[in-house]
């Protein structure tokens, strides 16, 4: 399943689901199956659900739709009762969600996720949306860009790259990775102790455009109310602003008796997967079990 995308912390996260045979789960970030792959294998059936049709096709090849354990369902994880009301999966045991961006999302140049590579700016997961991040850079005002790549990127040092876009779309629209990386990089360069100031613009730029937060915030309460008691929902994160909804999400489920924290503290990649995966190194999972 590498091809589309590797899953990361993947033994951990089907492991922390505890998958039993002929048993309902839920994988609301399908991505490239691999997570889905294994709670098959391990006898569960799965209802793999993503936005993009690229990753549902490209799990139509890799697992075998004719399997009668794999449902597969077009759609936003935010709508995840109404997913599972439609297929019949309204009382599942486990329910996974993998926050992160897929490999295949960074590694083809046309969907306009990495700074590294010349594309479009687009960063659409869902295709079908009607603002791309390019619309966002070209229409966005100066105070509305700062809030942006503040809250969303904490990018706190943004008001020199923002006025240099400013300047850049005065003379032609910004339209692609290549044209917005190279404006960041002249008033902004990379330092050897600091990442690069592009990864958290281009960060804040795709969490706006696909509204992840929200989305985030809406699919935890409903996720905890398809769990039968005993059930649990595991969720990875890539980033501080993800991990701290989590956090507070899980704590705010148990303080009103819904069920309790598997995870005092979250469960992270080891050295070996992180050497194997680098986009691994910042993901963390929480699990929280319904009573």
């Amino acid at each position: 399943m590498g091809e589309y995308h590797i899953s990361v912390l993947l033994q951990e996260a089907v492991d922390a689901l505890g998958v039993q045979v002929g048993k309902n789960y839920i994988d609301g970030t399908l991505g490239g199956g691999g997570h889905t792959g294994e709670i098959l294998r391990r006898g569960g059936r799965v209802l793999g659900v993503d936005f993009d049709e690229d990753a549902l096709e490209y799990v139509r090849k890799q697992l075998t739709i004719n399997n009668s354990q794999l449902t597969l369902a077009r759609g936003n994880f935010k709508d995840i009762d109404a997913l599972a009301k439609e297929n019949g999966f309204e009382n599942v045991v486990g329910i996974l969600l993998d926050i992160g961006v897929s490999s295949h999302h960074f590694d083809t140049a046309e969907r306009g996720f990495s700074f590294q590579k010349e594309g479009p700016l687009d960063m659409r997961m869902d295709q079908t949306l009607n603002v791309k991040a390019a619309d966002l850079i070209n229409i966005l005002t100066k105070g509305e860009m700062y809030e942006l790549f503040t809250k969303l990127g904490e990018e706190w040092g943004s008001r020199p790259i923002i006025e240099s876009i400013i300047s850049a779309r005065q003379i032609k629209p910004i339209e692609t990775t290549g044209e917005l990386a190279q404006i960041i990089s002249k008033v902004a360069p990379r330092s050897k102790s600091e990442s690069n100031p592009a990864t958290r613009i281009f960060q804040a730029l795709r969490i706006a455009v696909n509204d992840e937060l929200n989305s985030l915030r809406e699919v935890l309460p409903k996720a905890v109310a398809l769990l039968a008691p005993g059930g649990r929902l595991a969720v990875i994160s890539f980033h501080s602003l993800e991990d701290r909804i989590v956090k507070h999400a899980f704590k705010d489920f148990e303080s009103e008796g819904l069920g309790k924290i598997i995870t005092k503290k979250p469960i992270i990649p080891t050295e070996q997967e992180v050497v194997h995966n680098k986009r691994a190194r910042s993901a963390k999972l929480r699990i929280f079990e319904k009573l």
